[in-house]
């Protein structure tokens, strides 16, 4: 898989997805994993997702055969909603 994260463009500051990700809707843990840090700059670990998956705390899932996919926008809310809000201080 094409792991390579670059900008659009120096004047846009899109994000470029790697090629085997940008026309998916669902993701596999390692694709989830690849996507977080692409889009939102969060590292977790494919294993972790996983864990989540099992124990609770992760994000909502399908499953394909024995595979457990992912949507996209899932993901996204699962990251906003881990970042939490906005704060002034860390005191907040």
């Amino acid at each position: 898989m094409d792991t390579e994260i670059s900008r659009a463009g120096p004047a846009t500051g899109e994000l470029c997805l790697p090629s085997a990700l940008r026309a998916k809707v669902r993701y596999r843990s390692d694709e989830a994993s690849t996507y977080l840090a692409a889009v939102h700059g969060l590292t977790v670990a494919m294993r972790t997702l996983d864990k989540y998956r099992s124990v609770g705390g992760g994000r909502r899932c399908q499953k394909f055969n024995r595979a457990a996919l992912y949507h996209g926008d899932d993901v996204d809310a699962w990251a906003l909603e881990k970042l939490g809000e906005t704060k002034a201080s860390t005191s907040e």
